[in-house]
């Protein structure tokens, strides 16, 4: 089979892989030149990836895989299509669309009869039927269910496991009408492996869920589940400080319960996930305002560890406050919808310097991002950590020499090494 997978990002780029390892001609599409040119030489554009670096090689090296910026050519060619191109959503929580549309034109423009479409990307409910498929059907002049076939799939992965994550959770499938559906169904069980799962209520694999819009929701209530349980623990955490307990104990030992589970309480993540998709259900179901407060709750979490290391130290004007961390979180070179920019704008308009250090970034690429460097050894005042990156776990305080005050967004640093030092644990009591 000849398949194009749009987007040669953190999710496509694996996807493609996979799909090259089960046989199949793959030709990865990217408006980026430099990620196609890595790209087709074997070379990942990104760290941090299990086992991308030498499945990539593989298939390049077989030919199995290619790359290309002429999506409309590749799509000509080709008997499936995956897009995976970003969506976000602007300060009013409104998606832009603009990404993904020009993506659609791209591939109508290539589409011919008989092509199998399926959406990644995670999207607002009702997309794909009333957005996508019409702009499809008036650029290609062909017909829906009939001529090609369209069905809604979304990725459902942690990125640094990208690939063990696509045999351990069931890939669902919604087609915009039954023929589609199992096109789609047949597409996925020919490109995926999965692992047994007998705890799953059916067996792992391929799901259809019976309609784009199924497959839609089901994503959006994914993500914002976890945005909810991960705003209740950080409600939690900040009535906890308060009365001086540690919420860790208390998240603990009411996760001992069956069918309990509360994430632990901290600067809120970021990435594509957490932070954009429950807004793309705020867009679908603005009455929800369960899902409103949650995402209020953890917006305001970056805002609160600055308060926390003010309380500790009489004023942050003038002060030197290394935050450690530029990814979203630990281990994934990847700062889009990151803490550590709401962390510095907190400090900056408390008159403070902030500094960020990250062991993924070389200086050049955070300064690109608008970030002073810190190295550690260097001088300061306090420290926020942002992002769990396992190199932190070690430190000590002669890493952060002069630090009176740290505040540890993440739960990773050994209160131990820090002596003498106020050390403020989100949602802990003080040390």
């Amino acid at each position: 089979m000849k398949i194009a997978v749009v987007a040669l990002g953190k999710i496509g780029l694996p996807l493609a892989v996979q799909f090259a390892t089960k046989g199949h001609q793959v030709t990865g599409c990217d408006v980026n030149q430099s990620t196609v040119d890595l790209v087709a030489s074997g070379k990942e554009p990104f760290p941090g990836e299990a086992d991308l670096a030498i499945k990539l090689s593989q298939v390049v090296a077989t030919g199995a895989l290619t790359a290309t910026t002429d999506t409309t050519s590749a799509v000509a060619q080709a008997d499936a299509v995956v897009i995976v191109v970003p969506l976000f959503v602007d300060e009013d929580g409104i998606p832009d669309f603009g990404w993904m549309d020009a993506a659609t034109v791209a591939v109508a423009e290539g589409l011919k009869p008989g092509t199998l479409i399926s959406y990644e990307t995670t999207l607002p409910v009702g997309t794909t039927r009333q957005r996508f498929t019409p702009k499809i059907e008036a650029v290609s002049g062909l017909v829906a269910g009939k001529d090609f076939y369209v069905v809604f799939s979304p990725e459902r992965v942690f990125t640094g496991r990208v690939f063990a994550d696509l045999r351990r959770y069931p890939k669902l499938v919604g087609g915009i009408d039954p023929l589609s559906a199992a096109k789609g169904v047949a597409f996925y069980e020919s490109v995926l492996d999965f692992d047994p799962r007998p705890d799953l209520t059916r067996g792992n694999g391929v799901w259809d869920l019976g309609s784009a819009e199924a497959s839609e929701m089901a994503k959006l209530a994914e993500t914002t589940y976890r945005d909810v349980n991960i705003g209740l623990a950080n409600q939690f955490a900040r009535f906890a400080e308060g009365v001086g307990i540690d919420v860790q104990q208390v998240i603990a030992a009411s996760n001992s319960q069956p069918f309990s589970h509360i994430h632990q309480p901290g600067i809120a993540v970021g990435g594509h996930c957490i932070p954009i998709y429950p807004r793309f259900y705020l867009w679908n179901d603005p009455e929800a305002t369960v899902v409103r407060a949650a995402r209020e709750a953890n917006a305001q979490m970056p805002e609160h560890a600055v308060d926390l290391l003010e309380s500790e130290l009489p004023s942050l004007d003038g002060r030197r406050i290394a935050v450690l961390g530029a990814s979203y979180r630990g281990g994934v070179k990847e700062s889009a919808f990151s803490g550590v920019f709401p962390v510095i704008a907190a400090l900056t308009s408390r008159g403070a310097i902030g500094l960020v250090h990250d062991p993924m970034y070389s200086d050049d690429e955070l300064k690109a991002l608008c970030l002073l460097p810190y190295h550690l050894g260097e001088n300061i005042d306090g420290a926020i950590v942002q992002a769990d990156h396992v190199e932190y776990r070690s430190l000590k305080a002669s890493d952060l020499p002069g630090a009176t005050a740290i505040v540890d967004g993440r739960r990773v640093l050994d209160a131990l090494s820090f002596p003498g030092i106020a050390l403020r644990v989100i949602g802990a009591a003080r040390k």
